[in-house]
């Protein structure tokens, strides 16, 4: 079993989410975070002040899918999250070494 964890622009939620929901994805966690990359924050105007932000708002998408169901669901992010403007994100893969359903007891890949 592997996790994806993707940093995506907030907006581009809906679209990964149908976009896992077409290849059989069941389950995702999202959370809002704040950071930045390459971007490096950016400068705005407010009530005729400027101000840097430095920390750009994301969302952080958890995905645990099985080996075989990897490659299908990194593509399926990609596409459906690419802006193809700097700040898209990325995405991050870790192996899982175990996964339980607190309801059942299931382990395993029968817990995802």
């Amino acid at each position: 079993m592997k996790m994806i964890n993707a940093i995506i622009k907030p907006f581009k939620l809906d679209d990964v989410r149908e976009a896992l929901s077409e290849i059989g994805v069941q389950g995702i966690t999202v959370t809002e975070v704040k950071g930045f990359g390459r971007q490096k924050g950016h400068t705005e105007l407010y009530r005729g002040a400027e101000y840097v932000v430095d920390f750009l708002p994301k969302l952080k998408v958890e995905v645990v899918v099985n080996d075989s169901a990897l490659e299908q669901t990194i593509e399926a992010i990609s596409k459906a999250a690419n802006t193809g403007k700097i700040g898209d994100g990325k995405i991050f893969v870790s192996a899982i070494e175990q996964s339980i359903r607190i309801r059942t007891g299931e382990t395993g890949d029968d817990a995802i």
